[in-house]
């Protein structure tokens, strides 16, 4: 019996996991010290009551023997109509038309992010950006793929665009991007749409994040892109739109125009989730088809707004510093300049010694992310604010 030695190729600790680690240390060293963490995107707010309403009708349903639910209908990629039916709605709100069909339900974007490599050959070569989301990187490792780097960097305000010396065939977007908040725009997307069509290359685009954007040039979905429903697959997630992350539900578009050796990418993945995945549950799936109705939308704009205001806290301080930064507009996520030529680990440890206060360093998201730090605006609009005091009072120093 041999393991697969792929996952040895892997750093020892997921970033997230070395961030707690070092900020429980500190906590336990000092536990008079209030820490304020603007760290792991978790979100704060609670559930929307029409979210909560809907999820105590379908607890009712599973109580009665004539409404009660079983396995989810794998007929519709394990979506239930009303599920569906909402998504299509909010896609068509974007100018994007879509089939039931072409929607597949998951527990997050997170699993579905992993998943998706199943499809697809380990002889693929993958092009991440650097810096990047751990988990578009960690599970091509564990693939044992090679993998080629898109340099996002300060100059190019972390937004790398096509390079046609690069040839790849998986090629990992995330627009507003997660760790820098920069987010491509529908002109830029045309580009990368046009390069994949070129390449032959499969679009993965991570979209967890389009209903903080504003601005209306900026792409909410890749679907918007004329033609990249024949080069890219969609993934999306609940959890910082309507706050589902203790929830879990999230889903992946695959168009059926979408093949490669004439056979349809959404077969394929429909067969695997019938093999490896029983659904998510109906009481989580009628909570996430209340998101998408007028009154859903009304109340989760409402957290989402609340977060923006935070973002806004956070990127006012910084203007005041002169720090330069991305996100913190179309993105909960900040991704500042570490002050005075400092490492990312080295503003993590006096950002947390000195203010109490955590953030996460931009190294962890790649070599490209050492010296610059990420903030998120999944906290209080007191805690984000005191934060920042603290963070001006040690800079101004």
């Amino acid at each position: 019996m041999k393991i697969n030695h792929n996952f040895l190729n892997l750093k020892d600790s997921y970033l997230f996991a070395t961030v707690g680690a070092k900020t429980a240390a500190y906590k336990k060293a000092h536990p008079d010290r209030d820490i304020i963490r603007l760290s792991i995107g978790d979100v704060t707010r609670p559930l929307a009551p029409v979210v909560i309403e809907a999820m105590h009708r379908a607890v009712d349903d599973m109580a009665k023997r004539e409404t009660f639910k079983g396995y989810a209908p794998d007929q519709t990629c394990y979506g239930y109509d009303a599920l569906l039916d909402s998504l299509l709605g909010s896609y068509a709100q974007k100018g994007v038309l879509l089939e039931k069909g072409d929607i597949f339900i998951s527990d997050g974007a997170k699993s579905d992010c992993g998943n998706i490599l199943d499809i697809l050959s380990t002889e693929n070569v993958v092009l991440v950006p650097d810096p990047v989301y751990p988990v578009y990187l960690d599970t091509n490792i564990m693939a044992g793929r090679k993998i080629l780097f898109a340099d996002a960097n300060e100059g190019n305000g972390f937004l790398p665009m096509p390079d046609d010396r690069v040839k790849a065939d998986i090629i990992y977007l995330c627009s507003p991007n997660n760790p820098t908040g920069a987010a491509y725009t529908k002109e830029q997307l045309k580009e990368w749409v046009a390069y994949a069509k070129r390449q032959d290359a499969i679009i993965l685009y991570d979209a967890a994040y389009e209903y903080f954007v504003t601005d209306d040039t900026l792409a909410r979905s890749i679907y918007q892109v004329e033609g990249a429903k024949e080069c890219a697959i969609e993934i999306c997630s609940y959890s910082k739109t309507a706050g589902f992350t203790g929830v879990r539900c999230g889903y992946t578009v695959v168009p059926k125009e979408l093949t490669r050796d004439g056979v349809s990418l959404n077969r394929l993945w429909a067969r695997r989730q019938s093999t490896k995945f029983n659904g998510t549950s109906y009481i989580t799936q009628m909570g996430a088809a209340a998101v998408f109705t007028e009154e859903g939308e009304r109340q989760i704009s409402e957290s989402i707004d609340y977060y923006r205001a935070n973002a806004k806290i956070i990127a006012d301080v910084l203007d005041s510093l002169g720090i330069w930064y991305t996100g913190g507009k179309n993105s909960p996520y900040i991704w500042m300049k570490c002050p005075n030529g400092m490492d990312s680990w080295s503003f993590f440890d006096t950002l947390l010694e000195q203010a109490n206060v955590v953030g996460t360093p931009g190294c962890g998201f790649g070599k490209n992310g050492e010296g610059y730090f990420r903030l998120t605006a999944f906290n209080t609009h007191e805690n984000t604010a005191e934060a920042m005091r603290r963070m001006a009072e040690l800079l101004k120093k």
